[in-house]
């Protein structure tokens, strides 16, 4: 089974191991949580810049007609 970028399984787990053992387990919630929220914040941020562009169009397609 082949995941992001042709990486398998065993790849991904030798991964988490190497981060587990740099980062130690009591960090690992925190880094996951910052990365939560990162996301949430992306994903937020892309939304509102879709609305407005969506916005600016339809502006646009009223004062053409």
């Amino acid at each position: 089974m082949a995941f992001i970028g042709g990486m398998g399984g065993q790849e991904i787990v030798v991964i988490l191991i190497i981060i587990l053992l740099l980062f130690g387990a009591k960090k690992l919630p925190e880094l996951a949580r910052s990365l939560g929220q990162g996301v949430k914040e992306f994903r937020k941020s892309v939304k509102e810049i879709g609305e407005d562009v969506a916005e600016d169009d339809s502006e646009d397609s009223s004062k053409s007609s």
